[in-house]
């Protein structure tokens, strides 16, 4: 039973930032998913993969994969890049 840990980004759909600095670890699959033959979805019989907890810290998410021995690997935040421009800019 395999976990990756990674940081929550900010919902692009919304202003807040609720919930945006949060660990999670998320469960991977460990059989491959499969169409289901009346509806076509893809599926599994694993349902491990539908628990996500959450940490405030990494530490924390990393303690807890160790005391309970999952193995981990950690997936590092992505780097938000803001690109500067001005309202003119929109017209060139």
């Amino acid at each position: 039973m395999a976990a990756r840990i990674f940081q929550r980004s900010k919902n692009a759909l919304q202003s807040g930032r609720a919930r945006a600095g949060e660990w999670v670890l998320q469960f991977e699959s460990s059989t491959p998913r499969r169409p289901d033959p009346l509806t076509g979805w893809s599926g599994g019989a694993d349902t491990q993969t539908q628990v996500s907890l959450t940490f405030k810290t990494l530490e924390e998410a990393k303690g807890y994969a160790e005391r309970e021995g999952i193995a981990y690997h950690v997936v590092p935040p992505a780097q938000a890049t803001m690109k500067i421009q001005s309202y003119a800019d929109n017209f060139r």
